[in-house]
Order: structure tokens, then C-alpha cells, then sequence
């Protein structure tokens, strides 16, 4: 029987019609933007476009012939902790049992990927899996961030860097918060949860690898949530790919993308680069990429925005699996 942890296997991406066009791309800003993305740039957006079936190579997606039953050690062996994983459903499965593989709650998988708790999964459907594990909290009223973090015995620093707010930020009725490593407050009877304890890795330096998402902002906060950096820049303005390497992941809702959009990212891409590393665009206006479109490094993949969980238009940007060098 073949191992739900494959080292390639056929995925079935296409063009998503919900792509943004734009007529032109600006021209690079400064010198500084120039030598910076060493002159690796392409003018065509669409050039990020994937289309037809593709091949991915390597440890971004997981496909289970027989579910994934009895397959947890296989994945908690694969070293995927700390990166995006893509998971496609198979008859049989159920979100309880995927979130079990992956050591991580359902809230997680269910606000990855904008499920709510009846929803059905389809075979065939692509699941986003967060390497982070915790459940999701909708404010009410007179509701305080260390009360949260009580209620679901949650560490009150980590919520505030994970959901990037002060512990005196007053929150508003409706507003999500994330609390990572958090218990459910009331468990079914009969059923038994555990909770996984995963250790922080010592990353790799990779200098020079990576070139800046978004030379025209400014770092409005420094490393925060899951090995983050956060650049203020307009709405509208050019994101880059720093690295070259294929699309493992490319979401854009129309519309309305709030707090609890794709699990607080917003409108999103993640990169998987040859070094084993994955790159994460959070809070895009506009996506140019889709799944399996091979990127090259300075390639203008999307657009600085204000969707998901954002206090104001900005580029969240990940290094996953090597230190972020910005």
C-alpha cells in the first residue's frame, strides 16, 4: 500500500477565474528596488499562472489511499512541522481525522479553510493544514484578551504576538482571535482530546537567498507570529516573489475578505523554493499566481492589501523553515 507521505504525485491545478487583472506593472521605484531584486523581474503578472495537471515534488501535499487512519506516524515523521501542508480529501475522511493526523485541532483545519463545523468534505477537495494548533474565539461582549487566554488556558503572550495586538487593545463584538495551543472549553462526552507540544526549531541562515516581497514599504513590526515581518505599504502595491520556487498554495475570495478570512491571512500565496523553505504573502488586494505556477525571484506574484485579520494595508510576510532574514 502506498505511504500517505509520497515524495511526488500528480495534483490537478488550473487557473482560477477569480484572478485580478491589472493593464501594466509599475516600474521599479529606486535604485535601491533595482539592485535589491537583481534585476530579476517580470513584467506579465500572469506569467505566474499554473494550468493543466502538474507534478509537486517534495513534502507540501499528502495523499492518503485508504484515509488517514493509522497513518499519523508516517506524517509526524515527514518533518513538515513548521511549514504549510496541502492535504486532499479522500472518501472516507473526516476533519476530526485529518486534524488527528496532523497533531492540530479541527478549529484549525475549519478556519484555514473557511469551513464551519457542518460542512461536508468533498473527495478530491484541497485542504490547507496550518502548522499551528489552537481554536478560534468570536469577541462578545465584555469579553478581555486575558480572559480568553483563561478561558481557554492559552499563554496571554502568545495570543497577543499570534494575533498581533497589544494587551491593552480594546476589542470589538464579532472581532476573531486565535489562541494558540488553546482547549476547547466544552468537550462531547465520549470523546477524549489531546494536546500536542511541538518544539521550535533552530532555523538555518540562508543570506542572500531571499530578495524583499515589498521594496517600496517599511517594516511596521519586526519577527511575530509564525516567524513574521509585517511592511506597511498602499493598497495596491507590487508584491515579489523573494525566491523562485513553486506555488503550493494561492487564495483569493471576492469580496469581503474579514478577520476570519483563510484563517486570518486574508487573501494569501505560499511558495516552496528549492531549498526546502516556504515564503508566505499574507493580506494580498490581488493575486497573480495559482497552484503549481512556477515563480522566479523578484516575479510580481500580487498586491499589498487589507484583507483577513490586518489593522491597516500591509504585506505579512513568512519565512518558513530558515530564519527570516528581513
Amino acid at each position: 500500500m502506498t505511504s500517505v507521505h509520497a515524495r511526488a504525485f500528480s495534483y490537478f491545478g488550473g487557473k482560477s477565474d477569480k484572478t485580478p487583472v491589472v493593464s501594466a506593472r509599475p516600474e521599479a521605484q529606486n535604485s535601491q528596488t533595482i539592485a535589491f531584486l537583481e534585476a530579476v523581474t517580470n513584467v506579465d503578472p500572469k506569467k505566474a499562472m499554473g494550468g493543466g495537471d502538474i507534478t509537486i515534488v517534495g513534502d507540501s501535499a499528502f495523499i492518503s489511499d485508504a484515509g488517514p487512519t493509522g497513518t499519523i506516524a508516517d506524517i509526524e515523521s515527514s518533518g513538515h512541522q513548521g511549514k504549510v501542508s496541502l492535504y486532499v480529501v479522500r472518501r472516507g475522511d473526516t476533519i476530526n481525522q485529518i486534524a488527528n493526523m496532523f497533531g492540530v485541532t479541527t478549529e484549525t483545519i475549519l478556519w484555514a479553510n473557511d469551513l464551519s463545523r457542518g460542512s461536508v468534505l468533498r473527495e478530491g477537495q484541497h485542504l490547507v493544514i496550518l502548522p499551528i494548533n489552537g481554536v478560534q474565539h468570536t469577541v462578545q461582549k465584555g469579553d478581555t484578551l486575558r480572559g480568553i487566554a483563561n478561558k481557554y488556558k492559552g499563554d496571554l503572550d502568545e495570543i497577543l504576538e499570534f494575533n498581533n495586538v497589544t494587551a491593552d487593545q480594546k476589542l470589538s463584538i464579532g472581532d476573531i482571535v486565535i489562541i494558540p495551543n488553546g482547549k476547547e472549553v466544552v468537550t462531547p462526552a465520549g470523546v477524549t482530546t489531546t494536546s500536542r507540544s511541538r518544539t521550535i526549531a533552530s532555523y538555518p541562515s540562508y543570506t542572500g537567498y531571499y530578495s524583499h516581497p515589498v521594496p517600496a514599504g517599511h517594516k511596521t513590526q519586526g519577527i511575530h507570529g509564525y516567524n513574521g515581518v509585517d511592511y506597511g505599504a498602499p493598497i495596491g502595491t507590487p508584491v515579489y516573489a523573494a525566491a523562485e520556487g513553486t506555488v503550493i498554495v494561492s487564495r483569493f475570495k471576492a469580496g469581503a475578505c474579514g478577520s476570519s478570512c483563510f484563517g486570518g491571512y486574508g487573501n494569501y500565496i505560499v511558495v516552496e523554493h528549492p531549498n526546502g523553505t516556504q515564503t508566505l504573502y499574507g493580506h494580498l488586494n490581488a493575486v497573480y499566481t495559482s497552484v503549481g505556477g512556477r515563480v522566479e525571484k523578484g516575479q510580481w506574484i500580487g498586491e499589498v492589501g487589507n484583507t483577513g485579520r490586518s489593522t491597516g494595508a500591509h504585506l505579512h510576510f513568512e519565512v518558513r523553515g530558515a530564519k527570516n532574514p528581513f
